[in-house]
């Protein structure tokens, strides 16, 4: 069995599962990808009206598969 690196399904620049509500809030917020989000606080995105728990799970999660994460 090969190894091979995770590939992220993004759904307009944020990982799949992320939802709509929160995709909107980011983008308001001036975040184009998920990418950008790395080293920002936690409590910062939650603070956003449409950013939930789910949502910055999901995001978490592949921020680290990449070595990086949430502030």
């Amino acid at each position: 069995m090969s190894e091979e690196s995770h590939q992220v399904v993004l759904i307009d620049g944020f990982p799949k599962g992320t939802g709509a509500p929160a995709t909107r809030a980011l983008k308001a917020a001036g975040y184009s990808t998920y990418i950008e989000l790395a080293g920002v606080p936690q409590a910062d995105l939650a603070a956003l009206h449409g950013v939930g728990p789910k949502s910055l799970r999901i995001i978490q999660e592949v921020l680290n598969s990449q070595g990086k994460s949430l502030g």
